[in-house]
């Protein structure tokens, strides 16, 4: 039997309210820049008593997306470089912000970062992303503001 997919952003393991194992950040747009928090938990813990940091760096590359969305540029990450300073802490709630720092033909350039209660940088994170073609662009864009509208209701 085949399993029928539900291609809302509702089910996005970074943004998503619908999955319930992802992170579930909330981004608000400032400027250019994408900004959310989010609470990691005992679920996405790896060494005990830590979040593994393959959450840190979803949580990364999750607001460097919604920040090219903020920029109205689109792309997909084709590297991406993370440098862990402090561990996240299940139960604790971190801030995380992305920004475009470049748009350089097919490629752009963004930075993310994630900060404790107190505003310590705990990961921050640098990556490249290809451009999507406008055809794709619209389509994402499309997608975006449809489930920005339905979160408003």
């Amino acid at each position: 039997m085949q399993e029928t997919v539900d291609n809302s952003r509702q089910w996005c393991y970074g943004c998503g309210e619908r999955n319930e194992e992802g992170l579930r950040i909330t981004f608000r747009l400032e400027e250019g820049r994408a900004v959310g928090s989010f609470m990691p938990r005992t679920l996405h813990q790896g060494y005990p008593g830590l979040a593994h940091g393959g959450i840190a760096a979803a949580a990364i590359d999750e607001a460097m997306g919604w920040a090219m969305y903020a920029s109205g540029t689109w792309g997909m990450t084709a590297r991406m470089e993370v440098r862990y300073r402090r561990p996240l802490h299940p139960g604790h709630r971190v801030s995380v912000r992305g920004e475009v720092t470049a748009v350089r033909g097919k490629w752009l350039e963004a930075v993310g970062e994630i900060r404790g209660g107190n505003g310590e940088l705990l990961v921050e994170g640098n990556g490249l992303f290809a451009r999507l073609s406008e055809e794709r662009a619209k389509e994402l864009e499309a997608f975006y503001v449809a489930a920005e509208a339905a979160g408003r209701d």
